[in-house]
């Protein structure tokens, strides 16, 4: 029988090993931390943080988790150089389990993109 997919953060969180579900416990702190207001959604299946359009994604596999966003990626543009040591594409990041939780540097990076997010929305809604 099929898992069913999770209709929540928690149910997401709820379904990995404990030892990854630490790291990603962490990780969604770090992240609410930089959005405080931001609304947590599953999209996908994997849990999502929207704060006038979508912060990110941020999911777990078997050696590492990620963290993805939509157009626009002004965040990973931002903090590119702080990025370059991880494997990366245009929109998503892959951070090693194995590797302390870069937990500064994804509250900066989502507090960055729910910036960004909210001037862009105040700019559309403005013309």
């Amino acid at each position: 029988m099929a898992t069913p997919k999770p209709t929540t953060v928690d149910e997401y969180l709820t379904g990995l090993a404990p030892d990854v579900r630490l790291i990603m416990d962490e990780v969604r702190a770090a992240l609410k931390r930089g959005v405080p207001d931001g609304e947590e959604v599953i999209s996908y299946s994997i849990p999502a943080i929207k704060h006038h359009g979508w912060v990110f994604y941020f999911s777990a596999y078997a050696k590492h988790f990620s963290l993805s966003t939509p157009p626009p990626t002004a965040a990973f543009e931002e903090f590119a150089a702080e990025l370059a040591r991880y494997k990366r594409s245009k929109s998503t990041v892959q951070f090693p389990f194995d590797e302390p939780v870069p937990a500064d540097l994804l509250e900066r990076m989502a507090r960055f993109q729910a910036g960004w997010n909210e001037t862009a929305s105040r700019h559309v809604k403005n013309k």
